[in-house]
């Protein structure tokens, strides 16, 4: 009697470890899969305005795939990446494709188009996913940019920040035979907001 107990508890417990071991890896694979595209990063830094810049996006590949006006689709606004919607982060006030950007953090959003200049878009709200919950109201600044055809193909959809020329920089997103420059501008800061200070009343 004894020894059915026992055999029947050593059953039930190896049985128990098999099910924990093996519902392990299902958990991790899950995990591994919910991101498609790995995250990719551009940086630079103008030392004489103090100014850092960063750029965090996801990375899709074309795989063989036909990319714009098709995996990704002309006139409508797209995260510029993969999963999360990709997002800028400047130390300071900029110019960016000659508009004045204040310092902080902006969400990228773009709009291809096929024959005409693509909209840049950066918009307050971050940590959205995709584009499904973009709202225009929400847009920080906007720009029209030409986008132009080059001879070899890119594999992977890439953002990078052009060399250093004095105190300007292009942001170059590429994918596919498809590029788009933004020109960027380093400022030096207002001195007279600096020093500004809260209002006080008498």
């Amino acid at each position: 009697m004894i020894s059915c107990f026992r055999l029947s508890s050593i059953l039930f417990l190896a049985i128990l470890f098999l099910v924990s071991s093996c519902s392990e890896p299902e958990t991790e694979e899950i995990t591994e899969s919910w991101r498609k595209s790995p995250i990719a990063i551009a940086r630079i830094l103008h030392q004489p305005t103090d100014t850092y810049m960063k750029i965090i996006y996801g990375q899709p590949y074309k795989r063989g795939r036909k990319i714009f006006g098709e995996l990704v689709p002309y006139n409508e606004v797209w995260r510029t990446g993969a999963n999360e919607a990709t997002e800028l982060t400047t130390t300071q006030d900029i110019l960016w494709a000659g508009k004045k950007l204040k310092a902080g953090t902006y969400a990228l959003f773009c709009i291809p188009r096929e024959n005409d200049p693509w909209t840049i878009i950066l918009n307050s709200q971050l940590g959205q996913w995709g584009a499904f919950d973009y709202q225009s109201t929400d847009d920080e600044l906007r720009v029209d940019i030409p986008s132009t055809k080059t001879e070899s193909s890119t594999e992977a959809f890439t953002i990078e920040f052009a060399k250093l020329d004095g105190d300007s920089t292009q942001v170059v997103m590429g994918w596919n035979k498809t590029e788009v420059s933004i020109p960027v501008q380093f400022i030096e800061s207002d001195s007279s907001e600096e020093e500004s200070s809260p209002l006080e009343e008498d």
